[in-house]
C-alpha cells in the first residue's frame, strides 16, 4: 500500500526509499526491491514481462510495487533509470552481458585456454561492474571511517575469507591497528568482545550469507561499533544494519564465482587509506611554513 508519500524524483531517492522501507515491505514485493537495487540496466532497458519473469512474479506485482511508492505506474518508475543511471553507463547491463557470455561459453569441450579466457572475460566485467556500483562518495565513507577508527575488525567466512584475510594484511602493513576475527577454535564472538563504540568492523559477505558474518555485526552494533559492509546488495542481511555499503557484483563463469572484483576493492580502501595517512604530515608541514 502506498504511503501517501510523492514518488522519488530520480534513481538514488527511489533507491534510498526502498532501503530505508525495505523490511516492512511483502515478501513478495522484496523480490522486486532487490532486484530494482541489484538490477538496475534491467529495470530501464527490459519489458515489465522479462522484469517479472527474472525476479520470479507476476507483471501486475511490479505495478503494484511501483504505486507503492507513489508511480502512477511501473513505466514511470523504470523512466528514472533510463533518465538517470543509465546516462553513464554501457547499453547492456552486467546481468545481461554475464548471461550472453554464460550462454556464448557452455561449451563442455573447452580447451584449457578457452576457459582462460572464460574467466579473464567475466572477471573483466565484474571489475568494470564496479565501477558503476561503488561510487566517489562511497568509497570517500569508507576510507574516512577507517581512518578515524580507533581499530578495524575484519571479518568474512567461508567464500569472503580470503577477501577478509587480504584487507586485514594490507590494513596491517599500511600501520592501521587492525584485528581479523577468523573464528579460530569457535572464538568469534568473544573476539567481538574487544570492540568499542570508536571501533569499525568490515563485513564481508556474498549470498548465500554467512550466519557467522551475520552474528557479528549484530553483536558489533550492540557495543556501538559501526559497521562497513562489502556485499553483492544493498539490502542482504550485513549491508542493512551497516553505516556504510561497497556493493559489489562478482562474475560467475560455469556456476564458479570469482572473487576478483572483491579483491581489487579491498586492495583500493587498503592504498586508499595509506595515500591519506602519508598525506596527513605534508599537510602538516605545508601549514606550518605558511
Amino acid at each position: 500500500m502506498s504511503e501517501d508519500l510523492s514518488a522519488p524524483a530520480t534513481a538514488e531517492q527511489l533507491r534510498a526509499e526502498i532501503v530505508r522501507r525495505y523490511e516492512s515491505l511483502s515478501k513478495r514485493l522484496q523480490q522486486i526491491g532487490r532486484y530494482i537495487l541489484d538490477e538496475p540496466n534491467d529495470i530501464a532497458l527490459e519489458t515489465l514481462a522479462v522484469i517479472a519473469s527474472r525476479c520470479g512474479v507476476q507483471p501486475s506485482a511490479i505495478v503494484r510495487f511501483a504505486k507503492s511508492f507513489g508511480f502512477e505506474g511501473a513505466s514511470q518508475m523504470q523512466r528514472l533509470f533510463r533518465d538517470g543511471l543509465l546516462s553513464n553507463n554501457a547499453a547492456l547491463g552486467y546481468s545481461e552481458r554475464v548471461r550472453q557470455l554464460s550462454e556464448a561459453t557452455n561449451a563442455g569441450n573447452a580447451e584449457p585456454a578457452d576457459l582462460l579466457a572464460e574467466f579473464v572475460e567475466g572477471n573483466t566485467l565484474a571489475l568494470q561492474n564496479l565501477l558503476q556500483t561503488v561510487s566517489g562518495a562511497d568509497m570517500r565513507a569508507a576510507v574516512d571511517a577507517i581512518l578515524k577508527a580507533e581499530i578495524v575488525h575484519v571479518v568474512g567466512f567461508r567464500r569472503s575469507f580470503p577477501v577478509a584475510s587480504y584487507l586485514t594484511y594490507s590494513l596491517l602493513q599500511a600501520g592501521k591497528r587492525t584485528t581479523f576475527i577468523d573464528g579460530v577454535a569457535g572464538l568469534a564472538m568473544q573476539q567481538v568482545q574487544t570492540m568499542t563504540a570508536d571501533d569499525v568492523l568490515i563485513a564481508i559477505s556474498f549470498h548465500p550469507y554467512s550466519e557467522e558474518t551475520v552474528a557479528v555485526v549484530e553483536a558489533a552494533q550492540g557495543r556501538g561499533a559501526k559497521v562497513l559492509a562489502i556485499s553483492d546488495s544493498l539490502v542482504s542481511p550485513v549491508a542493512k544494519p551497516a553505516q556504510c555499503v561497497l556493493q559489489v557484483r562478482e562474475s560467475e563463469v560455469r556456476k564458479f564465482r570469482s572473487l576478483a572484483a572483491s579483491m581489487a576493492l579491498a586492495q583500493a580502501l587498503a592504498i586508499n587509506f595509506a595515500f591519506e595517512v602519508n598525506r596527513k604530515p605534508s599537510k602538516r608541514r605545508s601549514g606550518k611554513t605558511a
